[in-house]
């Protein structure tokens, strides 16, 4: 973890959090004090108090997105509520871009979210007034835009997320989905450089939740937004981040890639929490690739490092030589072997057949 400053401009994170702390209750910080730091849930809500947020720190470079995710009561939105400042840490520190979060006025706080954040909640929260585009440009509008730039913003934002031809319909007259898109509009009419998104898609049934799915990779691949998003669906963290944080009881059991926390999960709570997800959807080529051995003639079939192995496995098994893998410069870095494919797909017993 990082230390407890800012860390130098070069490698500084979009967002950093150092052991925060959030309990709700009249003693929370005077027994957070005498605890030393060493927070025991139960002995605090003995005491009338809620344990949030337990000594969390991680942090979100530029352009990464981070998904926090446990079940209900595990402290995943507390922290994003904390490291938005929607909710006041009871401990710790935060910082936006080296800024102080915890130390701001309220005035630089207001203009670092109208300027800097985007959120968008599980609740759409559309003006039921106001159109489409209306409810887009309201945030610009607030910011002191003048009505026909902040229409004009609204529009791009309306082509982005594919409502073109919606941009004077009234909430009521849209499905979930698209209310959806227009919370996300909304939020990204701001142009913020940071992005906190709290379980945004699970008020959606499972085919428009899926279509958003796509959406949202889709404006993260054009827009590339530095990103805090929880959920409790871990089928969507997957598809979804960079990297992942596991919480529960409001600790961070773990955070890692998809890939990491899947094939080495740090405690028996993230192992249970992983035990069910098939391997292949996770796991990329790079993971199960070997170095490459000259001596070893290889198949005409190249895969890149990032396919995720489930995308490409049929593929290999067809190939009757190594497969080579390449690099986002078509250099190639490695070989697959089938036999590691196999491995992921059918587990340890498969793979020994498969040497015998």
């Amino acid at each position: 973890m990082s230390s407890s400053s800012p860390i130098t401009q070069d490698t500084q994170p979009v967002i950093q959090c150092n052991s925060v702390y959030k309990i709700f209750g009249d003693n929370a910080k005077k027994m957070l004090q005498a605890s030393k730091g060493n927070v025991d849930a139960k002995v605090f809500q003995d005491a009338g108090c809620i344990v949030g947020v337990n000594n969390a720190s991680f942090e979100v470079p530029k352009g990464d997105l981070l998904v926090v995710m446990g079940l209900s009561g595990s402290g995943k939105s507390t922290l994003l509520r904390c490291a938005s400042r929607l909710t006041d840490a009871t401990a710790g520190q935060i910082f936006i871009d080296g800024e102080d979060l915890l130390a701001m006025s309220n005035k630089r706080l207001i203009e670092l979210r109208r300027n800097k954040m985007g959120m968008v909640f599980q609740s759409f929260a559309l003006l039921p007034h106001k159109t489409v585009l209306e409810n887009i440009a309201f945030p610009l509008q607030v910011k002191g835009i003048n009505t026909h730039e902040s229409i004009k913003r609204a529009k791009d934002m309306v082509d982005l997320v594919g409502l073109d031809g919606r941009e004077n319909y009234f909430p009521r007259e849209l499905s979930g989905g698209q209310q959806q898109r227009v919370g996300i509009a909304r939020s990204l009419a701001v142009e913020p450089d940071i992005w906190f998104l709290d379980e945004p898609f699970s008020a959606l049934d499972p085919l428009i939740r899926k279509e958003m799915q796509d959406e949202f990779m889709r404006l993260q691949g054009v827009l590339n937004k530095t990103i805090l998003f929880v959920t409790h669906d871990f089928d969507e963290a997957l598809r979804l981040a960079d990297r992942i944080a596991i919480m529960k009881d409001g600790i961070i059991e773990q955070l890692d890639t998809p890939a990491n926390i899947v094939l080495n999960p740090a405690t028996e709570y993230v192992r249970k929490f992983t035990e069910e997800v098939p391997r292949e959807k996770v796991l990329r080529i790079e993971s199960v690739m070997d170095p490459v051995d000259t001596s070893e003639v290889l198949s005409d079939l190249k895969v890149s490092k990032d396919a995720i192995i489930e995308t490409v496995a049929e593929a290999v098994l067809g190939q009757e030589k190594p497969v080579a893998v390449i690099g986002a410069d078509n250099q190639v870095v490695g070989a697959v072997h089938s036999s590691k494919v196999i491995h992921v797909l059918f587990g340890s017993r498969a793979g020994t057949e498969n040497r015998n």
